[in-house]
């Protein structure tokens, strides 16, 4: 029998796909990648391994990707700056080059001739696992399921699962996808696919509503030393750590909620819903202390390369060349983004109010207008007269 690894969230489709593929007579081996999504309790692991056991797998993989994928993913798009549509922090592009990744590892090891996803034909993903995997290993079968059954809906897939007594946790009165990380959650379907709606409180998993936060503001330093994130308040964290912190602090205080229509890579456009307290911050954090550091020039192409970086982690480009270049030029732009950013946190809004770096290009002598001013303002004429000459007709 021929053998498949699929990608396996646990969630609606891919339990769905499980005895779907069973049936169409491959044998299914299925990898959960935790990459932070909440899976950290045993009991939780165990429910979702007995759930694809349930749906007919015949083995499951599941690998604690946490530290590689922060490490590895998070922080390369971190540093450069990287959100798609000034709105989007990646949570989601961000994890599945990983998961190809792995994909392709557990099928050589086992001998299996495919891999398998649970994305739909009009989605980014599947455009994400695809590639990697196409680029990882051009010989592997690649199979999507969603794109081929019989299934129309959501509400059909549920029918499905509980003719064949799968368990999901998914109902026709909240028929939401989630996607969820450690980096952030991406919501969409259900009310949500209604744009004149504003999102109802029961689709967000991670943040308070802004209008039921405390009263009093929270504040919080942070400190990076070449661009990345080294400590909280003044204590070391590892960058797991930190992050799980940030997205309890941020989360409390309404922190990091989107809600954005989308240009996808297919070409449609899509309403989602996202959610990414840490995200929000430390990029926040990151761009501040740049801000102080890189000179005009610099800080102003990076912004151009800001923007190509996050649209090839939108496009599923991560292991390109193109990719490789930015994260060289990226890196070389870290060097002195090294300072600690105070953050004010109060209903929904992260607002920087104080920064210090060694490497600090602000010259106070210069910007002020009190008597400790040196800049020789009657230079400005001369500056004025060259600037403008090619303008004067």
């Amino acid at each position: 029998m021929k053998k498949v690894v699929l990608a396996y969230s646990g969630g609606l489709d891919t339990s769905c796909i499980v005895r779907w593929l069973k049936d169409k007579g491959y044998v299914v081996i299925c990898f959960v990648a935790d990459l932070g999504q909440g899976l950290g309790e045993g009991e939780n692991l165990k429910a979702i391994e007995e759930r694809a056991f349930a749906a007919g797998a015949s083995k499951v993989y599941i690998k604690d990707l946490q530290d590689e994928f922060v490490e590895d993913f998070v922080l390369p798009a971190l540093k450069a700056g990287a959100v798609y549509e000034r709105k989007y922090l990646l949570a989601t592009a961000l994890g599945r080059p990983l998961i190809a990744k792995y994909l392709v590892q557990i099928a050589h090891k086992e001998k299996a001739g495919a891999i398998a996803h649970g994305c739909t034909g009009k989605g980014n993903d599947q455009v994400r696992f695809e590639v990697t995997a196409g680029i990882l290993d051009p010989s592997l079968e690649i199979l999507a399921p969603v794109r081929d059954w019989e299934f129309k809906s959501r509400e059909e897939e549920i029918e499905y699962a509980k003719a064949h007594r799968i368990p999901i946790d998914v109902t026709r009165k909240k028929p939401y996808s989630i996607d969820r990380n450690i980096w952030g959650v991406s919501i969409e379907a259900g009310v949500l696919e209604n744009l004149e709606q504003e999102p109802p409180e029961d689709a967000y998993c991670m943040t308070k509503s802004p209008t039921q936060t405390a009263s009093y503001p929270r504040y919080l330093e942070l400190y990076f030393e070449k661009g990345t994130p080294k400590k909280i308040d003044g204590k070391p964290a590892k960058l797991k750590h930190l992050i799980s912190q940030l997205n309890e602090i941020g989360g409390f205080h309404g922190i990091g909620r989107s809600d954005l229509v989308e240009n996808r890579l297919v070409g449609i456009k899509s309403r989602e819903i996202y959610e990414a307290p840490a995200a929000t911050i430390l990029h926040t954090a990151h761009r501040e202390v740049e801000a102080l550091v890189l000179d005009r020039e610099l800080a102003h192409f990076k912004e151009i390369v800001s923007l190509k970086y996050s649209e090839l982690v939108y496009y599923g480009l991560w292991y390109s060349e193109l990719k490789d270049a930015l994260d060289a030029f990226v890196e070389s732009t870290q060097k002195n983004v090294t300072g600690t950013i105070k953050l004010k946190l109060s209903k929904g809004c992260c607002v920087p109010v104080a920064r210090k770096s060694v490497h600090s290009l602000y010259k106070k002598e210069l910007s002020t207008y009190g008597k400790e001013d040196v800049f020789d303002q009657k230079l400005a004429e001369g500056f004025i007269k060259i600037w403008g000459m090619p303008y004067k007709r």
